[in-house]
């Protein structure tokens, strides 16, 4: 077995460095989840497990047993004013968030944004961040996870009741495993600043 190499600069190395992969006869074709990645996948547009986050919904689409660890892709539904999450940062991940439709809002450590379908916005690992649907109607963004696994903290959270239903302690422990820093005090703030609310299941 030959282990292939990648070159990593700074203390981070890139995504594609963070999945490991390796070649030999019995895992070409397979990524660092060791299950094939090669198989055509059609997914409809309500097909998927979906549930409620607390103030947004998911949609899980592709987790990294599909693609070979290197990211996972989840869909977000956000009712009118929504917030997405506390001020929060990843560890491990950075996350992409393509929008469908709506209009949605972020705070990536001092900057505010806002953007509309068509738009990608790029929430690097280590920034402080948020998201809101910015506008009166419900809204929708894609979420692509890099690398992949960080789509476990929503099966579990869902599992939870949701953010608003789970106890502090389950909360924090599970931030905790998924190496998730987060500011729950932030919420009031945020909600004001931006003119937001709690979002509810669509």
């Amino acid at each position: 077995m030959r282990r292939l190499t990648t070159a990593c600069s700074g203390r981070r190395c890139s995504a594609a460095a963070d999945a490991e992969r390796w070649t030999d006869e019995q895992t070409l074709g397979r990524g660092a989840y060791g299950v094939d990645t090669t198989t055509p996948k059609v997914l409809g547009p309500r097909d998927g497990k979906a549930g409620f986050l607390g103030s947004i919904g998911v949609r899980f689409m592709i987790d990294g047993s599909e693609s070979g660890g290197g990211f996972a892709l989840v869909e977000h539904p956000m009712s009118p004013r929504a917030l997405g999450a506390p001020l929060h940062r990843h560890v491990r991940e950075d996350e992409y968030s393509y929008v469908l439709e709506g209009r949605i809002g972020a705070l990536l450590g001092d900057q505010v944004l806002e953007a509309g379908p068509g738009h990608l916005i790029f929430k690097p690992r280590n920034q402080w961040h948020t998201f809101w649907n910015a506008g009166d109607v419900p809204a929708r963004i894609l979420e692509i996870i890099s690398p992949a696994g960080f789509e476990h903290y929503f099966v579990e959270l869902t599992a939870l009741g949701g953010s608003r239903a789970a106890a502090p302690q389950a909360l924090k422990a599970l931030a905790d495993r998924y190496s998730l820093e987060v500011q729950p005090q932030s919420i009031p703030v945020l909600l004001e600043r931006f003119q937001l609310r709690i979002g509810e299941a669509i």
